[in-house]
């Protein structure tokens, strides 16, 4: 069995295995836990026009809960985005809780992780024309961040020029020691369930991650921004004049899902056109099991779009999480500009690296070369914190295995702890061509495997291996870029294989955005910068695309936002060539969904794929859910048995995901954005092994908003594909003005 089999199957058998057994509880214990508790709204008025809503969950509590003089058992009581409440239970608390009339169903809550001078150029986005002034810079649209928290006094949140916010904000500013403004419109904190953490802390941004993400949506324009002199320019967000909302729900790289769940309440509440979430689980729950999911549906059905980072666990498949088809799910690019810094061995041989760290007085002297993991230690060769005490590499240039439990800085802080003068670090085989730019603590390199095996390659043909480091600073002209990250997460979308994730991708790999501090522990300026890499970073980057959309066609749903950026995706990189992957390959669709995101072409796609919320009913009730598992995700009583199903595949998603071992016909509606005289013909690139038939092949539309259907079949080819997994392809609408493009994944079975 080939290991992307085993990954579907395995996923199944976990599914059904978690659907025979998630009512049960483990054995009693006196220990409390949080859990996130769904019940049924009072049956004589809607649960949101509820005046006591406390009063209707404290219902559920058991007496002895309520009469207890300890602080109080409920954390949050949730008004938009769940029926239910956040508290703290033993398992003999719980037990009596679930005998309550309404109850629906309770389990422990997740924790959750967090998953720029030049990404604006990189997107094509220009201050005189194009998208950015055709949108306004996203002047009038609400970017609400769920994150670490904000640096408020940064320039990247600067409200010069911005006008108020709209009259729909609710929201209000925690800020004790400053104020918000009209670029910061809202501030809020919730981190009370963290036992580190107890009582309500002010939302200022601790480790810089949710300060990062902001300014990268939507930070204002900052000149001459630089991280230790490189990567010069002047710092934007991709919708710098729209408006930001801050939900601090993360501490220390910690996020719980009852706090999650509270901010997107708190934000639906508020008036937010846009949420952007840069967390995500370490693996893909169903749906009804996902608080992100059942949380973000509730603000789709309010008209606000989000987007998700698809996680750091790449390039392995089936690794993508926030796969729900109601989220823009983001994974990661790399971007045309390198901080090189040079391999220079003893034989003359260079190998290009990156280190946004480049010390001027670094001697290009050659020093003697150490491979750290020669003593033989496991952690050793990762350069692990405290392994690095049995050789002597004082004075030594010193090369490390990337990974173990030491992250990249962290190493660099153990081979500078035991006196290593400068640092290697090569990638693990699975991290292929994908390097970073970090703020080193000491002269260091992160190099490609290829690169780091051929180091070693030299160590072993010598007594006495010699190397230096080269700084070269800021290199623009990529050509390979934009290129899959290796970190990126991977489809299939393991709990729905019909919908293909992740959608698309974006700038994610050493991007430059605000930062709290100093990095060179400067403290005389405000206006401080760092890189940083992951899905997190991507994620925020099309967070300010959708809010530039949504300025510019505000009557457009979140679904035609989505369809929009996805249709519109670039396949082909700088070169005119296929995107590639960390192997310098062409990527597939499992790591690029529909491609790389292209605002200016997002922002007239000619055709839509609308999705109304309802829609999604069907749908999930196509998955094979309860009853009470829809109803907990459509937050309105649904009987399933009373709608007509749909397969995943008939959902009106921008790609198609075809679980192929029998014929299927899919249809798709279409709805002309575009000009209101115009015509599509259809052009089919067939995955291999498939015969793909599409009827009508054309489409005429006489009138703006008018809607066309159309139906695509799929069949094996009498030959098959007998030899892989599955195969992809593309179909796309083209008229005289665009092309409307939506990705094939054809799984076999």
């Amino acid at each position: 069995m080939n290991a992307f089999v085993f990954i579907l199957l395995t996923f199944v058998l976990s599914f059904h295995i978690h659907l025979a057994q998630r009512s049960e509880l483990p054995p009693t214990t006196s220990s409390s836990k949080t859990y996130i508790v769904h019940v049924k709204g009072p049956q004589d008025r809607a649960l949101a026009q509820l005046d006591d809503l406390e009063s209707w969950y404290n219902s559920f509590m058991p007496p002895t809960v309520m009469s207890s003089e300890e602080q109080p058992r409920i954390i949050y009581s949730y008004r938009h985005v769940i029926s239910g409440f956040s508290a703290r239970l033993t398992e003999q608390e719980l037990r009596e809780v679930e005998k309550k009339n309404g109850f629906i169903c309770a389990r422990p809550e997740r924790m959750l992780h967090p998953q720029t001078t030049h990404t604006p150029q990189v997107l094509g986005l220009q201050q005189q024309t194009g998208v950015w002034k055709e949108s306004n810079f996203g002047k009038g649209v609400i970017v609400g961040v769920l994150d670490s928290g904000i640096t408020p006094e940064h320039p990247s949140f600067n409200d010069a020029g911005m006008p108020p916010p709209p009259p729909r904000w609710r929201g209000r500013c925690e800020l004790n020691a400053t104020t918000c403004n009209k670029k910061l419109i809202g501030a809020r904190s919730f981190i009370r369930a963290l036992e580190a953490g107890e009582g309500t802390e002010a939302p200022i941004d601790d480790d810089g991650h949710g300060t990062h993400t902001a300014s990268t949506a939507a930070g204002a324009f900052v000149d001459y921004a630089e991280v230790l002199g490189n990567a010069k320019g002047t710092a934007s967000g991709i919708a710098p004049y729209a408006h930001v909302a801050v939900y601090r729900v993360c501490v220390g790289g910690d996020c719980l899902e009852s706090d999650i769940l509270a901010a997107l309440d708190a934000a639906v509440e508020d008036g937010v056109d846009v949420l952007s979430l840069s967390l995500g689980p370490s693996e893909s729950p169903p749906f009804f099991d996902d608080g992100t999911a059942i949380g973000t549906f509730a603000a789709m059905q309010k008209g606000i779009f989000v987007s998700c980072a698809a996680g750091n666990s790449g390039p392995f498949h089936g690794s993508v999480v926030n796969g729900a088809p109601w989220i823009l799910t983001v994974g990661a690019s790399t971007v045309d500009r390198s901080i090189v810094a040079t391999a220079r061995l003893g034989n003359g041989q260079e190998f290009d690296g990156e280190s946004v760290f480049q010390p001027s007085s670094f001697s290009p002297t050659l020093l003697p070369l150490a491979y750290a993991g020669n003593n033989g230690g496991h952690e050793a060769a990762f350069c692990g914190n405290g392994s690095l005490n049995d050789v002597d590499f004082s004075g030594k240039i010193v090369l490390c295995m990337r990974g173990g439990d030491a992250g990249r800085i962290a190493q660099g802080k153990e081979v500078k702890r035991v006196g290593g003068a400068a640092m290697i670090i090569m990638n693990d085989e699975s991290s292929g061509f994908s390097v970073f730019a970090d703020a080193h603590v000491l002269p260091a390199t992160h190099v490609s495997y290829e690169a780091g095996v051929k180091i070693k390659g030299y160590m072993d043909s010598t007594a006495t291996p010699t190397a230096t480091i080269l700084f070269k600073g800021t290199v623009i002209g990529n050509s390979v870029s934009p290129a899959v990250s290796s970190f990126s997460s991977r489809g299939p979308n393991l709990p729905s294989l019909g919908i293909v994730k992740p959608d698309i991708i974006g700038p994610g790999a050493n991007i430059l955005a605000a930062w709290p501090f100093s990095l060179n522990n400067s403290t005389d300026s405000k206006s401080t910068f760092n890189i940083a890499s992951g899905t997190s970073m991507s994620c925020p980057h099309l967070s300010g695309v959708a809010a530039l959309l949504k300025s510019s066609h505000p009557q457009w749903s979140p679904a035609a936002i989505k369809s929009a950026i996805m249709t519109s995706a670039d396949i082909m990189n700088s070169e005119n060539k296929l995107i590639v992957d960390e192997t310098l390959q062409p990527a597939d669709i499992f790591a690029t969904g529909s491609g790389h995101v292209n605002p200016s072409k997002a922002n007239d796609p000619g055709l839509v794929y609308d999705i109304t919320p309802d829609d999604y009913i069907p749908y999930l009730c196509g998955l094979g859910y309860s009853d009470t598992e829809v109803a907990i995700i459509a937050h309105k009583t649904i009987q399933c048995s009373e709608i007509s199903s749909i397969p995943e595949g008939e959902l009106n998603y921008p790609s198609f995901s075809v679980v192929l071992g029998s014929p299927q016909t899919f249809t798709r509606t279409v709805t002309n954005v575009g000009d209101a005289n115009s015509s599509y013909v259809v052009q089919v690139t067939a995955p291999e092994g498939v015969n793909v038939k599409v009827e009508p092949n054309k489409l005429n539309f006489s009138e703006a908003n008018q809607k066309e259907t159309y139906s695509v079949s799929f069949s094996r080819t009498e030959s098959g594909n007998e030899t892989e997994d599955f195969a992809q392809g593309f179909l796309q609408w083209v008229s005289a003005k665009h092309t409307v493009r939506s990705p094939i994944l054809v799984i076999f079975v």
